[in-house]
């Protein structure tokens, strides 16, 4: 796994170990940064089940000016925390060893312009996490929400109970991206 472009391009990050992440593909991450590719420079990127922290890196090598990553495992925490030394992104990234709940009741000095959330697949932690970003009123109107999910059924239908509205879909094999705004 590497960054794909930036400051950081082609630094070959570190991984975790085990299943209990599961990384986002190469060819999903360039396909996000093409598409989000306009509204990255100077934004406050949340990844927010952040794994290796390849997501937030990322966005931190493409030029956002903040770059704020979660993961509840310290392991996960750790690998992130080698990745942005190796990168170089020091100055711009923040890491919290939370889970989400915990992070997003947090007192933000600045409401995040991008979110990114890729839990894992197999829980409601996309539309719960989304529930709590509006209770929370995190989004502005030009706020873009990104779940990486591969159950677009379960997850279309719970989050049109919420104020969101999906904006785009995009397909990767298994793996789906949708982006949301604040109705």
């Amino acid at each position: 796994m590497r960054v794909i472009s930036g400051t950081a391009r082609g630094t070959k990050l570190y991984t975790l170990d085990g299943s209990l992440t599961r990384p986002t593909l190469d060819r999903v991450k360039e396909s996000l940064f093409n598409i989000i590719s306009q509204e990255i420079r100077g934004c406050v990127f949340l990844d927010l089940f952040a794994g290796s922290g390849a997501i937030g890196i990322e966005a931190g090598s493409r030029g956002a000016s903040k770059v704020i990553l979660c993961d509840k495992a310290k392991e996960a925490v750790n690998i992130i925390k080698k990745n942005i030394e190796k990168t170089h992104l020091e100055e711009v990234t923040k890491v919290y060893c939370n889970n989400y709940e915990d992070l997003l009741n947090k007192d933000f000095l600045e409401k995040p312009d991008i979110i990114y959330l890729d839990p894992p697949y197999d829980t409601d932690f996309a539309y719960l996490a989304t529930k709590q970003i509006i209770k929370n009123d995190l989004l502005t109107k030009d706020t873009l929400i990104i779940i990486e999910t591969d159950d677009i059924e379960k997850i279309e239908k719970q989050i049109q109970k919420l104020e969101v509205e999906k904006i785009d879909l995009r397909k990767y094999g298994r793996a789906y991206l949708i982006f949301l705004k604040k109705k």
